[in-house]
């Protein structure tokens, strides 16, 4: 899982908002945070309304979903940012955060997402995002999580870590 050194460089990792200006984790130490690589032409797609519903549910308890656009899987996010965020918007409702578009594998993956590759999953896995919808809950307590992009972000195991790690 995470341990605080790391998680420190985590948090410090600058990425680019979709308005292109930069910003890092570190001004959310204090919530639950579920990272997500995203996409609008995927079958996973319609996860968007499950993210948005715990967006919904616990954003105002100290949670927040961050969606990171990625065209790495079979070219299922090849919009404009522009049309990312009117998809989001139009099509799930999306409250939460879209960041620009990135790449999460490969030499050229984003910095966090190489830093959130260290994180096995519930069975011990790491290594490279296996497709859109790949899911990691960063704890205040800086303890990374792991869900495959399968596992909806409903599922009971996602929202008892949510749950338990609440701020307050």
């Amino acid at each position: 899982m995470g341990d605080t050194t790391t998680t420190t460089a985590l948090r410090d990792i600058p990425f680019t908002t979709a308005d292109g200006s930069t910003r890092t984790l570190a001004a959310d130490a204090d919530k639950v945070l579920l990272i997500v690589n995203v996409a609008s032409k995927c079958g996973l797609t319609p996860q968007y309304e499950q993210l948005e519903h715990l967006q919904r549910t616990y954003g105002e308890r100290g949670f927040s979903v961050l969606g990171f656009p990625c065209n790495q899987f079979m070219g299922q996010e090849p919009g404009s940012m522009e049309d990312i965020l009117d998809f989001c918007s139009s099509t799930y409702g999306v409250t939460f955060p879209v960041f620009e578009k990135i790449k999460v594998n490969g030499r050229d993956a984003a910095p966090l997402y190489k830093a959130l590759k260290e994180a096995p999953d519930p069975e011990g896995m790491r290594g490279r995002i296996h497709w859109n919808f790949e899911k990691f809950i960063l704890t205040p307590d800086g303890t990374v999580h792991r869900f495959r992009p399968q596992t909806k972000p409903d599922d009971p195991a996602i929202v008892a870590v949510i749950e338990q790690n609440l701020p307050g």
